[in-house]
């Protein structure tokens, strides 16, 4: 499953391919808003971005069109003159200046003004996103400060959205190892020094996977899993589905443990508590 770093590439190439153009033809399969298709030939997209794993299309007039692939759904680019080739099932396709964006396999699309997405079902639920909604540290450091945040055990938090959006399996795994975590630690319980690093390694690990799309391994640590013959896969990640194999800082074997019914890998002499 993409995480909040995919989503954001994403909704990046997507704003190249749209951003700044007036819309020629715009077409929905679904009936509710094929009947608003009109209305929109003809608006500027001004921007695209993300919260989470949603996808916002925005528009000169203050509209948004909501998107989420879910499991199965995609955004394909291309030229207008030009149909993708694939089986999917077009869903949604915006064309403006020769250049269209194709949502295929995607079911929950919606239309919405930009002033009530905050009481979208899916969005109302979600914490900051941490690459488009500009989080700092201190603001990191805040937010798991909440009192109904800092009693959780990080292994959990970490992957409910309502801390912060975009979170997912790998980047939990890589987030507690930078911050020298086992799962089971507790904001509350953290020492100040321990918080803020905690607070720092969310948001570096996470703009790491969005710059390096989706290597958060050191360089240094990647290069040296090269030459040993380890995959591309396996070298992009510091801990994360490398169980069995010596940790890339003091050697002792990456465990891997099922916590909140997800894999979780840790390294437990780095992240002892």
């Amino acid at each position: 499953m993409p995480e909040g770093p995919e989503i954001r590439r994403a909704a990046d190439r997507l704003h190249e391919q749209l951003a700044g153009r007036r819309l020629e033809s715009v077409w929905f399969a679904f009936p509710e808003l094929a009947a608003e298709a009109d209305s929109l030939v003809g608006r500027e997209v001004t921007a695209v971005d993300s919260w989470g794993k949603a996808l916002l299309t925005r528009f000169d007039d203050g509209r948004v069109l909501y998107s989420h692939n879910q499991l199965y759904g995609v955004w394909k680019l291309h030229d207008a003159e030009r149909e993708p080739d694939t089986e999917r099932s077009l869903r949604v396709r915006l064309t403006a200046e020769g250049r269209s964006a194709s949502l295929y396999s995607a079911s929950d699309v919606s239309l919405w003004p930009a002033e009530k997405l905050n009481e979208h079902p899916f969005l109302s639920r979600l914490g900051p996103d941490l690459l488009t909604h500009g989080v700092t540290p201190e603001q990191a450091l805040a937010r798991l400060a909440e009192p109904r945040f800092a009693r959780r055990r990080l292994g959990g938090l970490l992957l409910d959205q309502a801390p912060f959006a975009g979170i997912g399996n790998y980047l939990r795994s890589e987030i507690l190892f930078f911050a020298g975590l086992p799962p089971a630690a507790r904001m509350v319980d953290l020492s100040a020094e321990r918080q803020a690093r905690l607070a720092q390694a969310i948001l570096d690990v996470t703009r790491q996977a969005y710059e390096q799309a989706g290597v958060t391994n050191r360089a240094e640590w990647a290069a040296a899993a090269k030459r040993q013959g380890e995959s591309r896969r396996l070298c992009r990640f510091a801990v994360f589905e490398r169980d069995g194999r010596p940790c890339h800082a003091c050697g002792t074997p990456i465990q891997r443990l099922m916590v909140g019914s997800r894999r979780l890998y840790r390294c437990p002499s780095c992240q002892a508590g």
